[in-house]
């Protein structure tokens, strides 16, 4: 799962300045001037695998709409839409509930607890924008003025984490009264081979999740699959590794001295499937 511990500690690396041709005349940034812009840092690497622009045209996410992303993890997805959602609609980021989770020590305790703060400074100071307009927080917590005024809700290579850890159903449940009537959750997730068995792929963490074990956690929820596309797949990713997901890039778990390094690099990031799910009324 993409933790808030992860989360907590990707906010220092956040440079999100909005491009410069962006303010010239007040005007919103398009999506592919915060594609191209310095901001980015490294992150433009990862486009032929994580395909940006195709993934969010695919959501129907619109720079007026209200979005919120679920675990911003590393922030290479927050640097995407924070700068192409803040200067005319309203970027949200939230997670689970820090006070349900175990911890093996008091100080990554004291770190998962301060993720709402930390990201939230983080993020004003790299937008150059005010705390106070940074909405961040974990479902539990969630202010009264969120409920039914989220555009889209996004996902990203985390089911496989809220499964193995039993928490799907509140995050979904919060979803569900985030959204408006008419707001769609976008899932892009590691997706295991046709056929696996649910033994090898569900119960056990490798990362990667059955569609229909994806449909049916949804589903269980008050959601229905509205659409798919193939924009993120990898054929090449037979999905079957050992170390699981993490043995491709970006990771590459097996280290350096692993042989089929240059193989894992050849291959890229994993065969992904890409959802859009619609409340069930």
């Amino acid at each position: 799962m993409r933790s808030i511990l992860a989360a907590t500690a990707a906010v220092a690396a956040l440079t999100l300045t909005v491009p410069a041709t962006a303010d010239d005349h007040g005007e919103m940034p398009s999506l592919t001037e915060v594609l191209a812009s310095d901001m980015r840092g490294d992150d433009g690497a990862r486009d032929q695998y994580r395909n940006p622009a195709g993934t969010l045209a695919f959501f129907q996410i619109e720079p007026t709409m209200t979005v919120a992303e679920y675990g911003p993890g590393g922030g290479w997805y927050t640097r995407v839409l924070a700068p192409y959602i803040m200067p005319k609609g309203k970027y949200l980021a939230f997670n689970g509930d820090s006070d349900a989770r175990t911890y093996r020590t008091r100080a990554q305790e004291a770190r998962s607890k301060g993720w709402t703060e930390r990201f939230k400074t983080g993020l004003a100071e790299a937008m150059d924008v005010e705390t106070d307009t940074i909405t961040a927080f974990e479902v539990d917590e969630m202010p009264e003025d969120v409920a039914g005024t989220v555009d889209r809700i996004v996902i990203f290579r985390s089911m496989h984490g809220l499964n193995i850890g039993n928490s799907a159903d509140s995050i979904l449940k919060a979803a569900r009264t985030m959204l408006k009537d008419d707001g769609m959750v976008g899932v892009v997730q590691h997706r295991a081979p046709e056929g696996a068995s649910y033994d090898d792929y569900g119960a056990r963490q490798r990362g990667y999740m059955r569609k229909q074990d994806v449909v049916a956690i949804f589903e269980a929820n008050g959601f229905e699959l509205a659409a798919e596309s193939e924009v993120n797949a990898n054929p090449k990713d037979p999905a079957n590794w050992e170390r699981g997901v993490w043995t491709l890039p970006p990771v590459l778990a097996t280290g350096n001295d692993d042989p089929k390094r240059a193989d894992y690099l050849a291959i890229g990031e994993s065969d992904r499937m890409t959802l859009l799910f619609k409340k069930a009324m």
